[in-house]
């Protein structure tokens, strides 16, 4: 079975009350995230990947929620890193996988991902798990 990991940013505006999701070709919401290529650390690919989608560029901090699941003979860790704005962009890059980028409120944002058990919600109150890069 292939292992396969995804890296995700929680980009939470607090003043707005609203979290950066991306809609995919697929048709479903996201978080802005990707898989991790070789040689890149979880933290560098949810970088990159936010990057990539929507243009901004990002830091990220602790983990907010680590997700697995076995698909199509896959085992897929979705790792979920909580992250700030460093600079927004002027326009949003089109990228063949994303149909658009949007600013969605909590209640929405929880509707639209279903697989946070608590929601979108509960992620941005808490405080998260440190992530280490050992030497």
């Amino acid at each position: 079975m292939e292992r396969v990991d995804v890296a995700y940013a929680l980009l939470f505006d607090e003043r707005e009350n609203k979290v950066l999701m991306v809609l995919n070709k697929n048709e479903r919401w996201s978080l802005p995230g990707g898989g991790v290529e070789k040689g890149e650390t979880l933290r560098e690919a949810a970088v990159r990947e936010a990057k990539e989608e929507t243009g901004y560029d990002i830091t990220v901090g602790h983990i907010a929620m680590l997700n697995e699941a076995f698909m199509n003979n896959r085992h897929i860790h979705f790792i979920t890193f909580y992250a700030e704005v460093v600079k927004q962009p002027k326009t949003i890059p089109q990228e063949e996988n994303i149909v658009k980028v949007e600013w969605k409120n909590l209640s929405e944002a929880d509707r639209l991902m279903p697989y946070y058990p608590k929601g979108i919600s509960a992620l941005v109150s808490q405080e998260g798990a440190p992530y280490t890069l050992q030497d």
